[in-house]
């Protein structure tokens, strides 16, 4: 079998393309070029996805996607923020140039599967029904920023590294096939975001101003003044600069009105939230449903009850009150070790 294994230049990625290898499979690697790198040499990631290539003689292709990343990624990530909202570029990312341009350049090159290095774990049905399902190695595992692939996707990639018991295991494969990247450190950010400093990015790339204005507590006295709507999120404590008898969070921005809201933090918890552009991996049960749910990456699941709305929207009620529910950011739906499938936050639910 043929298979495309997208390459980062990471060790996760360069271990999946040698154990497919291994396997017998003929395998080529494929490395997308999304924006202008901080540099083309040495630790870029179409240098080290070659270097690792050649290293496991196998032929290496570079995708550019720069135009699309462009648009779809990062204009949408600046126009979320100037929005009020906190953005998920990974999720869309995934959606649109991962498992939709990507995946289309893979069977161009006579593919017929792409493969990542993604944390993540696959089934199928008898019937050829597929499940996304969480990767054995819970710590890392990656399916909250991929629950909008569908059933066709899921036909046409695997995850070679769900079901690794963790990443000292990737890092022993690593050795053993003496791969150039072995002890390359992990990228912990958001990959076109320089130190993982959004604030500076927006702003030097001239995308947003810093426009000041007024933070207003929940009783509309004027506390304080922001620098910059984008400059803050939903449950934020730190750098606010207010003087007040409880410490304060922010509860909400009004980007239309340049006004960012605060309040105690009981102000910081919600009842539900509603969100759109909600997908499925399989079609909902029921109108109404019960299941747990993440509102971020880091957050742990937590029961809730499920109502479909008009459209691809939902209305999702916690079974407890959760902390910092964050209008941009990826809801995700699970039932047990399966994700469901999920959608964009839009709003709080107070009661």
């Amino acid at each position: 079998m043929k298979i495309a294994v997208a390459m980062s230049g990471g060790v996760d990625s360069s271990v999946t393309a040698a154990l497919l290898k291994q396997q017998g499979h003929e395998v080529i690697g494929i490395t997308m070029r999304l924006f202008e790198p901080r540099s083309s040499g040495i630790g870029s990631a179409v240098h080290d996805a070659a270097v690792v290539a050649g290293h496991l003689e196998i032929p290496h292709h570079v995708a550019d996607f720069a135009p699309d990343f462009s648009s779809l990624i990062i204009g949408d990530f600046i126009e979320e923020y100037r929005a009020g909202h906190t953005p998920n570029p990974c999720v869309r990312c995934n959606r649109y140039i991962k498992f939709g341009l990507l995946l289309e350049k893979a069977h161009e090159l006579g593919a017929d599967l792409l493969a990542t290095g993604h944390y993540v774990r696959k089934s199928v049905d008898p019937d050829g029904t597929c499940h996304l399902r969480i990767a054995e190695y819970a710590r890392k595992d990656q399916s909250y920023f991929l629950y909008t692939l569908t059933q066709q996707q899921l036909r046409q990639v695997i995850f070679p590294l769900g079901t690794v018991s963790s990443k000292d295991e990737v890092r022993r494969m690593a050795r053993e096939f003496a791969l150039p990247v072995a002890e390359k450190s992990d990228s912990q950010e958001v990959c076109f975001i320089p130190n993982d400093d959004y604030v500076a990015y927006l702003e030097g790339s001239g995308s947003l101003h810093a426009a000041d204005g007024d933070i207003i507590h929940l009783n509309g006295q004027t506390v304080g003044r922001h620098h910059g709507t984008h400059r803050y999120t939903i449950g934020q404590r730190k750098g606010l600069g207010i003087a007040w008898s409880e410490p304060l969070y922010v509860t909400a921005i009004d980007a239309g009105r340049n006004v960012v809201l605060v309040g105690e933090q009981q102000h910081v918890y919600a009842a539900g939230l509603q969100a759109e552009a909600v997908s499925w991996i399989g079609a909902p049960e029921a109108e109404e449903f019960s299941a747990t749910c993440k509102i971020r990456y880091r957050h742990q699941p937590v029961g809730c009850r499920v109502r479909l709305l008009e459209g691809d929207c939902c209305e999702v009620r916690f079974d407890q009150p959760q902390k910092a529910v964050t209008p941009g950011q990826a809801l995700v739906f699970y039932r047990g070790d399966e994700v469901l499938g999920g959608g964009r936050i839009v709003n709080s639910l107070v009661r």
